[in-house]
């Protein structure tokens, strides 16, 4: 098949030979392939960070929360008109403060979340996430994350001490007014005793969401013990989590349960509670992006210098060219086609490289972890046990023709040089 007359010499020239030229266009290549190979491999992995971090938030928290600046009274009423609203599927009360958590000596300070595991369940996947026993809640038990329970030493069956910070004020308060009266009756001291004694409770489950922020913090108990805890009667509790169609729609959601129950009423999404972080990764994905492109353009720089010595080798016969006749159209395209040709191999060579590393990531973290001697990602940072990756087409494509675009552009600088050559000039001295 016949080639057009620039894509012949400039495939003549990128020709492998045992040169200087041909090393350099080698390492040109082998630059745009790294750089391709690390954005796909960080642009997906930043991808299916997020995407298994809203997995994880959709599977542990309720979709939308609905919450007072105290103690909501009157919740059923309030449970009752959002479950009215359409698109909420279903609706479900909820405690949650810190306490002081004790066994075997050892004490943590994790959250405790009240509920009712009949109503939780079609909230959240929490059943889906126990790895050990079962979620039973009834009388005083309650569950507990795997890392809190790792670090704490339970098991299932192991009865754990629960303290609350919800009596200090009250505690204070009495033995301000036993010594201001001076009063020594053991009845009132027996009465603080019985303030400061810790909730006792079994073991049952204990879950593995596999974010560590939740597996580490914490405990779930039946929803009469947290309103206990905090004293709250039975028509008290600290909010609502309500289920939506969809989660992605969740803002509509919640808006609508603003415009039915409004003040002093507060709605957040699941969005809205890890704003934040979602935000932080966004914005770390573009910030990634710009600066490994760099490598990119280092890559085409090296590719611009390899084709500015190819014209100072090839003076001798680009004059001979265009002495003969050559458009200066076409002595430009030789250049632009090098250019393309190098970017065309080493943006798919990128590719299979950053598709093949994004299959075998964890592979990988394994075998450098056991090199180096060092935990690579991990999950108490990270809080995830396996490195996440999503593939997404857009970002690829935007990888590929953006590094084929800059390559290709880095040729136009020789070839704009060797389209101005004179060829008098260039074979006076032949």
């Amino acid at each position: 098949m016949k080639k057009p007359f620039s894509l012949f010499l400039a495939l003549r020239y990128l020709k492998p030979k045992r040169t200087f030229v041909s090393v350099i266009t080698v390492i040109s290549i082998l630059g745009v392939t790294l750089g391709i190979t690390v954005l796909i491999l960080v642009i997906s992995v930043m991808s299916g960070f997020e995407l298994e971090l809203q997995k994880k938030v959709i599977g542990f928290d309720a979709h939308v929360i609905v919450r007072t600046d105290g103690v909501m009274p009157g919740w059923r009423k309030a449970a009752k008109e959002i479950a009215g609203i359409p698109g909420v599927q279903a609706v479900a009360p909820y405690t949650l403060g810190r306490v002081m958590a004790e066994y075997d000596h050892r004490r943590l300070a994790p959250l405790v979340r009240g509920i009712d595991p009949e109503e939780e369940s079609k909230i959240t996947d929490i059943n889906k996430y126990i790895v050990a026993g079962e979620l039973d809640l009834s009388g005083d038990t309650c569950v507990v994350g795997a890392d809190l329970a790792r670090q704490l030493g339970l098991s299932v069956g192991s009865v754990i001490s629960l303290t609350s910070p919800k009596n200090v004020d009250e505690i204070l308060g009495q033995l301000d007014q036993a010594e201001k009266e001076g009063n020594k009756d053991p009845q009132v001291f027996e009465n603080i005793k019985q303030l400061v004694l810790p909730v006792e409770l079994t073991v049952t489950g204990i879950f593995s969401s596999g974010r560590y922020l939740y597996d580490s913090e914490f405990i779930l108990v039946p929803l009469h013990i947290g309103q206990e805890m905090y004293e709250l009667t039975s028509g008290e509790v600290h909010g609502l989590a309500v289920k939506t169609d969809d989660p992605f729609s969740a803002e509509l959601t919640k808006q609508a349960i603003m415009a039915r129950i409004g003040p002093p009423f507060v709605a957040l999404t699941w969005v809205d509670q890890n704003k934040e972080l979602f935000d932080a990764i966004r914005m770390e994905r573009g910030v990634m992006f710009f600066l490994l492109m760099f490598i990119v353009l280092v890559a085409a720089f090296g590719i611009m210098n390899t084709l500015i010595t190819v014209t100072v080798q090839k003076t001798r016969e680009i004059g001979i060219l265009k002495a003969l006749g050559a458009r200066t159209g076409q002595i430009v395209g030789i250049f632009v086609a090098q250019g393309m040709v190098v970017g065309f191999f080493g943006t798919l060579a990128g590719l299979g490289m950053g598709m093949l590393l994004i299959q075998f990531r964890n592979e990988v973290r394994d075998f450098l972890a056991a090199v180096l001697n060092v935990e690579v990602f991990p999950a108490s940072v990270y809080q995830f046990a396996e490195i996440p990756a999503k593939v997404v087409p857009g970002d690829v494509a935007i990888i590929c023709v953006s590094a084929f675009v800059i390559c290709s552009v880095a040729a136009l600088i020789p070839a704009y040089f060797a389209a101005r050559l004179d060829p008098v000039k260039a074979l006076r001295f032949e």
